[in-house]
């Protein structure tokens, strides 16, 4: 017969298993999405809430793209020839576990673009508690923003289209590009059915009263709170890595360091009024 354990024992290995799932629950990582148009705001907002050792939020991340490409293989005739759901579901369910594992930080905020319908539909099937910050700025100053950058940085992807004229650079922009696929998003996300998925920032509040905007994220994530300095900043980096402009064009994820302020050029006299009058969307102000 085996040893009988006193009821001492016995309390002491069900305080320590106790102990131990604690633990366990304690580094559990909680994952949050960040959706955002280009040119709005999206590095400075992560460099911003990146001093914060407890929070990483990511760079464009791959992780979207991954999921998307996972659920694929439910179309593929050997899926459908034998329907595992629960074992396909293991892998879904945990490709964020996986692949933030090594990352330090509590609070993970996954930015790419969520809002699409097969992403979305993908993420309503895998995560219980959603939550998406969603970063606007007015389409127009987007478009300014690209023009201008694209103009003092030659050799960037936008200048490689050889389109000349302002028009048809704004059009290839609004044409297939991540500026377009971002639009989608963001307008997928904006729909009745999905209003209790995201916060919605805007670039303008971002840049006026940065702290009153990171107050209202920190409430929505339900984080502990932290006190953010908003001179001196960092260029983006986490984990210490940093983006690798060279494949994009010099600058394009630059932050201001010494304040932040917005540029003061008129975005209206940058782009022709044909695009204005074509993409001037009034939920993106």
């Amino acid at each position: 017969m085996g040893r009988r354990y006193s009821l001492l024992e016995r309390k002491n290995y069900n305080r320590q298993i106790i102990i131990e799932r604690l633990k366990t629950k304690e580094k559990l990582k909680r994952i949050f999405f960040l959706v955002g148009l280009p040119r709005a705001g999206n590095t400075l907002l992560s460099s911003i809430l990146n001093q914060n050792s407890d929070i990483a939020v990511t760079a464009n991340s791959i992780t979207a793209d991954i999921v998307y490409n996972l659920f694929i293989l439910k179309d593929i005739t050997t899926f459908k020839n034998f329907p595992d759901h629960k074992s396909f579901n293991n892998i879904a369910h945990h490709v964020f576990d996986l692949y933030y594992k090594d990352w330090k930080q509590k609070y993970i905020i996954d930015r790419s673009c969520w809002g699409t319908r097969e992403n979305l539909r993908i993420l309503k099937e895998t995560h219980k508690d959603i939550k998406i910050i969603v970063l606007t700025r007015d389409l127009i100053e987007v478009l300014a923003s690209f023009i201008l950058w694209s103009d003092k940085n030659p050799n960037n992807f936008h200048d490689r289209t050889n389109l000349k004229t302002i028009e048809e650079r704004c059009e290839n922009l609004m044409q297939g590009s991540i500026l377009s696929h971002a639009i989608l998003a963001i307008e997928n996300l904006l729909l009745p059915e999905n209003k209790d998925l995201y916060l919605l920032i805007r670039y303008n509040d971002l840049i006026n009263n940065p702290n009153r905007v990171i107050k209202k994220i920190y409430k929505y994530l339900e984080i502990p709170p932290f006190q953010h300095h908003y001179t001196n900043l960092n260029q983006f980096k986490i984990n210490g890595i940093e983006y690798n402009d060279d494949f994009v064009g010099r600058g394009l994820h630059h932050v201001k360091t010494d304040k932040i302020i917005k540029s003061t050029y008129d975005a209206y006299s940058v782009i022709p009024k044909s695009i204005i009058q074509r993409y001037k969307k009034e939920w993106l102000m």
